[in-house]
């Protein structure tokens, strides 16, 4: 083989290989599926039924108030806990206090009927709150949907239902309040008025596999 043979034998197999390397096309099958896929959130939605709990007045020493109101859960994700936060402002009508009105006005008790199921039978009562004042409340923030009876209740199956709030279901709650009366002159809070406001705050339960 001549040299110009040897030559455009060399040149046709460099560019066929340059073909090979650049990019030549090839046929195969191929299938193509779409995945639609959806996250949706839930929803925590704790209503207070009714949204007033209690308004009184002429109130006087030795006074008692017993009020009802539901929780409920309109959302539709399970509560684990309510916590109740308290506030409240004093109108001190004749600028002559030297206490705090909210001292002299006791929660007797705030009480989860539904947790208490049977348990009155022997007398252990589902008490959120048990006897403190609104002034001392306000350092504390229990948890109004929790099973908080003795340990001998819930032996017996007479506890009722466990802690917690499901979503559509609902707590009826009892409250009791008292305007003190210590035996002493208390003539300062004649005329005077006290705004509470009770603040529940609903949590989710923990999360999980899905």
């Amino acid at each position: 083989m001549n040299l110009k043979k040897k030559l455009t034998s060399g040149i046709t197999t460099a560019l066929l290989g340059m073909a090979l390397i650049g990019g030549g096309t090839f046929a195969y099958f191929s299938d193509t599926e779409a995945s639609n896929n959806t996250f949706a959130a839930g929803t925590l939605d704790l209503a207070v039924n009714p949204s007033v709990v209690i308004d009184v007045n002429n109130l006087k020493p030795g006074d008692t108030m017993v009020r009802e109101f539901d929780l409920e859960n309109n959302g539709t994700l399970d509560i684990s806990t309510v916590d109740l936060a308290t506030a409240y402002d004093v109108i001190d009508a004749k600028g002559d206090n030297t206490d705090d009105f909210g001292k002299h006005i006791k929660v007797l008790f705030l009480e989860n009927a539904d947790k208490t199921g049977d348990g009155w039978v022997i007398g252990d009562y589902n008490d959120i709150i048990s006897e403190t004042t609104l002034y001392d409340l306000q350092n504390m923030t229990p948890d109004a949907v929790e099973n908080v009876q003795h340990w001998l209740t819930h032996l017996f199956g007479l506890g009722g239902e466990g802690s917690g709030l499901a979503a559509g279901a609902s707590d009826q709650m009892y409250v009791a309040f008292e305007f003190v009366d210590n035996d002493k002159n208390q003539n300062e809070f004649q005329g005077d008025g006290l705004e509470l406001e009770w603040t529940f705050t609903a949590h989710q339960t923990e999360g999980e596999e899905r």
